[in-house]
């Protein structure tokens, strides 16, 4: 777009908008007037905000009207996506806003809608994290940003105003604490994780031999892919923390023979836990109960150990306390099998990302590298003996979430808010581009307790990925 434009060829390319619903903008900021509706101030205000974005958007204002910015390729095509604005106070929040993640509140409470592809609109979290104008432009900006605010909104349409969504901060990582954060995320509604999860309800990353896998039989494939690394025998005693809705204690107890117990502190996950045990008939050798991980008793109890996508809430500074409890319950010859999401950077500093996860979706996460897991773990005398990588099939595994919780968006809406609905759905996708980009990963970790000889161990893997395994759905 052109850098020189008088105040009449603003005005005449709002008119022409009016006319057409479709138009060039200005990149001049006017702030002489701003008119009925604030249109001249917020598309000057829009075209300079999105000056320097390297790819093609589509805005639209409250009025209908719609125009593009950026600096990508003009050659006609239409952008993936629209970034709709429903008032003139949204487009002023985007200049004035102090909190970083104000592009995300807006999205939450409607007064912004993105329209066509999602993750492609997700790029726009770097242009505005990185978005700097130089000091005079900054300024008109602001004073434009200003008057713009002062405009009496009369087309917004489904605004939602209340949000209560933002979780209580979790400092200290103590026990009370642990156990309101799992009922902030966890305890929202069983009904609604059903609608975009598998049928055995597995939330966590799921194991793809093929890019077309169905999510149910990648789920099912994982739970296998854990039994076997474990090496379950029938007979044997399984502890699985953070049990979630119980579809690997099943699974273990009905495939492998073995005597499970899980915790969990989601209450709700709990009663239904206990109803698929029950009807599955393995009520007398399953078993689960709302227990922390450091109230565990005894030692020397379990053959195997497995904690799935759970060890991300201990808190880093709790970690010694998680490994050292884990040993201690653990068999001398028995193996732990720790799944769970790593960072690239070392530990868990504050930041645009950590904020928005600590703050709407999981209050306790926090992530550190996986060489930093495994020291954390050989400092509880584990013996590392397998680590293998799962991040491509976390970002397939989200990207089918995803996909069902839009499907499924109507009958969300019976179990959680529009608000809610718009945080999983903004959560999960970003969290998908992150797994493809490698800012975050996920890890099996299998590893046993440190003794002489490790003789009950295989020379090979031989045993995790030979033979059929069996119909499993």
């Amino acid at each position: 777009m052109r850098e020189s434009a008088s105040s009449a060829s603003a005005s005449s390319s709002t008119e022409r908008m009016r006319d057409s619903a479709s138009y060039r903008a200005t990149p001049l900021i006017d702030t002489s007037s701003i008119g009925n509706d604030g249109i001249d101030l917020a598309v000057a205000l829009l075209t300079r905000l999105f000056a320097n974005f390297s790819g093609t958007l589509s805005l639209r204002l409250w009025t209908g009207g719609s125009f593009r910015v950026g600096s990508g390729p003009s050659d006609g095509a239409a952008p993936s996506y629209t970034l709709v604005l429903r008032s003139p106070q949204t487009v002023s929040a985007l200049i004035l806003g102090r909190d970083p993640l104000r592009f995300a509140e807006m999205y939450f409470r409607g007064e912004l809608d993105i329209e066509g592809n999602f993750f492609d609109a997700l790029e726009l979290r770097n242009h505005l994290s990185s978005m700097r104008l130089p000091l005079p432009e900054r300024i008109k900006a602001v004073v434009a940003a200003i008057r713009l605010r002062a405009v009496r909104e009369t087309h917004s349409d489904s605004t939602q105003r209340e949000l209560a969504l933002a979780a209580k901060r979790v400092k200290r990582h103590s026990k009370a604490e642990n156990d309101q954060a799992i009922q902030f995320h966890y305890d929202i509604s069983n009904d609604f994780y059903a609608l975009w999860l598998d049928k055995a309800m597995v939330y966590s990353c799921a194991y793809f031999e093929a890019p077309g896998v169905d999510l149910d039989h990648a789920q099912t494939a994982k739970l296998e892919h854990i039994c076997r690394k474990l090496m379950l025998k029938p007979g044997e005693s399984l502890l699985d923390i953070g049990c979630g809705w119980g579809a690997l204690l099943i699974h273990a107890a009905k495939y492998h023979g073995v005597k499970a117990h899980g915790i969990t502190l989601s209450q709700k996950q709990l009663e239904l836990a206990r109803e698929r045990i029950l009807s599955a008939g393995l009520e007398s050798r399953v078993t689960v109960e709302k227990l922390d991980y450091r109230d565990l008793a005894g030692e020397s109890i379990y053959d195997k150990v497995v904690s799935v996508g759970m060890f991300e809430h201990v808190g880093l500074k709790n970690l010694p306390i998680y490994f050292a409890t884990i040993n201690r319950v653990l068999k001398p010859t028995g193996l732990f099998l720790n799944h769970g999401i790593t960072h690239d950077v070392d530990g868990w500093d504050d930041t645009v990302s950590t904020a928005f996860i600590n703050r709407y979706v999981f209050p306790d996460g926090q992530l550190d590298t996986i060489g930093n897991i495994q020291c954390r773990m050989e400092k509880a005398q584990f013996e590392i003996t397998d680590v293998e990588s799962l991040r491509p099939h976390y970002a397939l595994t989200l990207r089918h979430w995803v996909a069902n919780l839009e499907r499924h968006h109507a009958e969300a809406l019976k179990y959680v808010s529009e608000s809610t609905y718009r945080v999983w759905r903004l959560y999960m996708s970003s969290s998908a581009l992150d797994f493809e980009a490698g800012g975050i990963g996920v890890y099996q970790v299998l590893a046993s307790k440190r003794a002489p000889s490790s003789a009950h161990l295989p020379l090979t893997r031989r045993h995790v990925y030979s033979g059929s395994g069996g119909d499993y759905l």
